[in-house]
């Protein structure tokens, strides 16, 4: 190690001289040292964020999807499942197939509306299930396209229900002949959507989404389109557009975060 002595200062003015230029190196050493760990602990974090949301990523592509996520779908306060068809091939297959005895149907006579199935489970569905079911089939159907704010729904047993028209008549795809009297309601038209433990992301009625929700964005009758409103509930709740945009009610939406 070289020491350079300055000749026109004593031997104590030279050892002051290097003694504080040690301390001042030594702070910028601290300083240096300090700030390395900041960025250390600042590129954890990052990392971790990165593999964070790369998890989620993964796990929104790879989820397995259950049976009833072809059709509209949402599970009722009260813990019950409701499907609901998608177009007229739907509204056959859920009604052929998936309408159980003890279950309820709902539908509107106004055409282009989706039949509802509440699958009962051979237990007694409850006035809340009944009101959601009400509203999902009412925000489904062609009044929301419409503008109504209002739908008048009707619910029946899945025996009343018949692919056999009168003489004469014509049935066509997705409707069916509803046999004895049926019971009347008004339902609003207004749907949330939330994101349910596994991932998948339900759109329903916006007491049945707080329940079974985290986080919910209500959905009313609005101006944006479906892909732009995808997109944004994507940012918020996760999952994949597609999936997004295929349980959005058909026509302009407005998006209210809660």
């Amino acid at each position: 190690m070289e020491v350079t002595l300055d000749l026109r200062k004593s031997t104590e003015e030279n050892a002051v001289t290097y003694f504080e230029a040690a301390k001042k190196a030594k702070r910028r050493l601290n300083g240096a040292e300090k700030a390395l760990e900041k960025s250390k602990v600042k590129l954890t974090e990052l990392l971790e964020k990165k593999e964070t949301e790369g998890s989620v990523k993964t796990e929104n592509v790879h989820r397995e999807k259950k049976w009833y996520e072809k059709f509209r779908w949402f599970f009722s306060s009260e813990g019950f499942l409701c499907i609901g068809g998608r177009d007229a091939t739907t509204n056959d297959i859920i009604i052929k197939k998936h309408a159980e005895e003890n279950d309820v149907v709902f539908h509107t006579e106004m055409s282009g509306s989706p039949f509802f199935v509440v699958k009962s489970k051979n237990e007694k569905v409850g006035e809340i299930t009944m009101d959601e079911a009400a509203i999902a089939v009412a925000s489904f159907s062609r009044a929301w396209r419409l503008g109504l704010s209002h739908a008048e729904i009707f619910h029946a047993d899945p025996s009343q229900l018949s692919k056999t028209p009168k003489a004469g008549e014509y049935l066509e795809k997705g409707a069916f002949i509803i046999k004895g009297r049926v019971k009347k309601q008004i339902a609003e038209l207004k749907l949330a959507v939330g994101a349910l433990k596994d991932g998948s992301i339900m759109c329903g009625p916006e007491s049945a989404v707080k329940k079974n929700c985290g986080r919910q964005i209500v959905i009313s009758r609005g101006n944006a389109k479906a892909s732009d409103a995808a997109r944004k509930i994507r940012k918020i709740l996760g999952g994949e557009i597609d999936e997004i945009i295929r349980i959005l009610p058909s026509g302009g939406v407005k998006l209210s975060a809660q």
